[in-house]
């Protein structure tokens, strides 16, 4: 039996098959448009129902009409994020070139090597040629294994969207608008202009599109610190990720304070030299091609309780983190987020965000008023580096306890 949708038009119910050949026609059509990106025409049909985008999309947008209370606008970052999401979830089956081509079709940053994607399609598949590896070692000289994967690709994103759009209801719908918008907000031209300063020789191979440290004080120390990191590969066979305890560990390999906990598995080894910490890796579930996307999380515990920490830094030892961007919840989306819990019986005197300094300037309190201060007086902090992370600096959260 085919799937049916309810969707409301006009004051009336109807009922409309939730047809994968219609959506891929919607999807060929948005992806095709030269003269705006998506979210311009999933706007327009939704704001002009007599209009050829709404003839075009109705597929696609007439299922938000359950988000009754949002403005068009809205709507149109829910299908865009829905779109996303799905074409996240395809490339997650590691297939890379459909994954690619489906960002490139739908102009989804970063584009490789340069500032925005371009105007026409073809163009777009152009730009996927300084991908190495993706498309073949080496680069295509034409766009032919582009527009395959793009053949094979948008009727799979079409048969996931056909299914989905038959089961969201107003809060699932509403899940999506944040995706949406932080797409739309990451392509805006005061963000995409940003790149990272270009790595050391011995950088991780990996550029980290979000990442959230959650640090849990216990009296005046870090007692846990749990990392959460959405990268992407820049080279082919990226398996893993180097760690360290938060206070280095030379002692026995397994009992090295760093836990993993999802879509990785920890592997150590002793240090090259006596009394080295020891070296920890945190190994994907598969090795990535360049330009893959990958999610992981892990922990580090601290046993020196007695020990007073003076702040929580994240070292940039890889190609940098993308510009921070928070949805209007305040959830962190992009970037860099340090957060700290901090102990309800010992909390700081004051709390700073700092960048690129060195280990004297993080310990300077900025003066009062001064943007960087941060509130601390229920315990609880959190700050996302909106400007982006280069290579070799650090960034974090400094603090000053009370004196005794």
């Amino acid at each position: 039996m085919e799937d049916v949708v309810t969707i409301p038009m006009d004051g009336e119910r109807v009922d409309e098959p939730a047809c994968p050949g219609k959506v891929e026609e919607a999807l060929r059509w948005l992806a095709t448009r030269p003269n705006g990106g998506p979210i311009r025409f999933l706007r327009y049909a939704i704001e002009e129902p007599a209009s050829k985008s709404a003839a075009a999309l109705r597929s696609l947008v007439a299922p938000t009409a359950v988000l009754s209370a949002e403005p068009p606008e809205s709507r149109a970052y829910a299908v865009l994020g829905l779109i996303t999401d799905e074409i996240g979830k395809l490339g997650s089956a590691g297939d890379s070139r459909r994954r690619n081509t489906l960002l490139a079709a739908f102009r989804i940053p970063p584009a490789p090597g340069e500032t925005t994607w371009k105007a026409a399609l073809e163009d777009r598949f152009k730009q996927l040629m300084r991908l190495r590896g993706v498309f073949g070692d080496p680069p295509p000289s034409t766009t032919t294994p582009m527009h395959k994967a793009w053949g094979r690709a948008v009727g799979d994103l079409a048969g996931c969207l056909a299914r989905k759009l038959v089961s969201l209801d107003e809060p699932g719908w509403r899940f999506y608008i944040d995706i949406g918008r932080a797409v739309v907000e990451v392509a805006s031209d005061e963000r995409v202009g940003w790149r990272a300063r270009v790595a050391s020789k011995g950088a991780q191979p990996v550029f980290v599109e979000r990442m959230i440290v959650t640090a849990v004080m216990h009296r005046r120390t870090v007692r846990r610190r749990i990392t959460e990191r959405d990268i992407i590969a820049c080279e082919d066979g990226v398996d893993g990720y180097r760690v360290h305890a938060l206070t280095g560990w030379a002692h026995e390999p397994e009992e090295i304070p760093v836990t993993a906990l999802w879509a990785c598995r920890l592997v150590t080894s002793p240090g090259a030299h006596p009394g080295d910490p020891v070296r920890a890796h945190l190994r994907f579930r598969r090795a990535l091609r360049r330009g893959e996307r990958y999610t992981f999380l892990s922990e580090a515990l601290d046993g020196e309780l007695a020990e007073a920490r003076e702040w929580v830094n994240v070292d940039v030892d890889h190609h940098g983190i993308a510009p921070g961007l928070c949805a209007p919840d305040g959830k962190p989306v992009a970037g860099l987020t340090v957060q700290i819990t901090f102990d309800g019986e010992c909390l700081p005197e004051a709390c700073w965000w700092y960048a690129e300094q060195t280990e004297y300037e993080r310990r300077c309190r900025p003066p009062d008023g001064d943007p960087h201060l941060l509130p601390a007086e229920d315990g609880f902090v959190r700050h996302t580096f909106i400007d982006g992370c280069h290579p070799r600096e650090n960034y974090g959260i400094a603090f000053r306890w009370k004196s005794s």
